[in-house]
């Protein structure tokens, strides 16, 4: 019932006004008003048609309720302006031209002045209120809008950052954990061959599926949380590049370690925790592909050091001035060395360069001539 009185109230308004104006008495002027009262009940489904059946209703009738009524309806619903001009000057002059016509007089200036002035503003009024209206809705339907792609926007922003913590998750996971297992593999590959004691060799044996089978776990792992996003932070506390020494002195490679940097100059957290990385992957790398071969990390600046391309032609690994150069290289495998059968992801070359990449570097991986293998990475200072 609610929803009908804005249908309804402008019909019996209209209704009142015929009654008003024409009196009870059965006549064709009250039987045109009511018809134009009647006829308010479609003006929302047929506005033009509406408003014309209304005409009579003021031309003969003398009502206003309805014709206005119309004329405001056809405003809120149709934007042509010549229509709503056209209808205007209908609805005035119907106001203006008395019936019967017999009666038009244009001798008092003055009163007809006055008439035509009625008439127009009869006209007008309907028809700027509704405009406003329609004008209002426009603006409030505009206003939801944005608020709707306001909240579609804030939404997308939430998921961007959950995508961005599960890839800096995966990264950080890979990058430490992987690291470390496969560290642990290979303690405990050691120790099964050198120890005597049967249930020593046992243990180091289990310690290495289990190394194995948590790498596999971990490799899926990331594999989910990679699925999302590109990675814009890192987690802190992070390594750096003074952390080098030790991390590969727990590596158990035969690693040979030189850096040329000035260790007064300074860096960004980001670029020296890359350089950490890379070396980091590649030292693991190393231990699961070429298990006893050397390994020579090199830390500079500038040009950097010379080394093979990828078909040993000599290439060098270049940089600007003010440059971060990492490479680290490994020799072939070592045919003696128990080969630790580590499962790999094939994502951590693929993170170091997005990553060097994302900080305005460059990343190059290749093997050598000698059968070994050679991760060159240089890194802006400014990055």
């Amino acid at each position: 019932m609610t929803a009908a009185l804005p249908l309804l109230v402008p019909v019996l308004l209209a209704v009142v006004d015929a009654l008003l104006v024409n009196g009870p008495g059965i006549g064709v002027d009250l039987g045109v008003s009511l018809l134009a009262a009647a006829a308010l009940l479609l003006r929302r489904r047929f506005p033009v048609a509406v408003f014309l059946v209304t005409l009579p209703g003021i031309y003969i009738g003398y009502i206003w309720f309805a014709p206005m009524i119309a004329l405001y309806t056809v405003a809120t619903r149709r934007t042509d302006r010549r229509l709503l001009i056209g209808l205007g000057l209908l609805l005035a002059a119907a106001h203006f031209v008395p019936y019967p016509l017999s009666d038009l007089s244009l001798s008092d200036r003055r009163e007809v002045a006055l008439q035509l002035v009625d008439a127009c503003v009869t006209a007008a009024t309907p028809v700027a209120v509704g405009l406003l209206t329609r004008t209002r809705r426009e603006l409030a339907a505009r206003l939801d809008e944005l608020t709707r792609s306001r909240a579609r926007e804030d939404r997308l922003l939430s998921e961007q950052v959950l995508a961005t913590e599960r890839a800096r998750l995966a990264r950080e996971m890979h990058d430490v954990v992987a690291h470390q297992v496969s560290l642990i593999s290979l303690q405990a590959g050691a120790l099964q061959i050198a120890t005597p004691d049967e249930r020593a060799r046992e243990g180091a044996r289990k310690i290495r599926e289990l190394s194995v089978r948590t790498l596999e776990e971990l490799r899926h792992m990331v594999g989910i949380l990679r699925k999302a996003g590109a990675d814009t932070e890192e987690l802190s506390p992070q390594p750096r590049l003074a952390d080098l020494p030790k991390m590969i002195e727990v590596s158990a490679l035969d690693v040979t370690y030189e850096n040329t940097c000035d260790p007064a100059v300074e860096r960004p957290e980001a670029v020296e925790r890359a350089a950490f990385r890379t070396v980091q992957e590649a030292l693991t790398n190393a231990r699961k592909h070429a298990p006893g071969a050397w390994v020579r990390v090199t830390v500079a600046e500038g040009d950097g050091p010379e080394g093979d391309g990828p078909e040993g032609d000599g290439a060098e690994g270049g940089g600007g001035a003010g440059t971060l150069l990492v490479e680290i290289r490994n020799g072939p495998a070592d045919a003696a060395a128990p080969v630790p059968g580590l499962p790999g992801g094939g994502h951590g070359l693929v993170g170091l360069r997005e990553r060097a990449q994302s900080l305005g570097g460059t990343l190059e991986a290749h093997g050598t001539r000698d059968g070994g293998f050679v991760v060159r990475a240089g890194f802006p200072r400014a990055g």
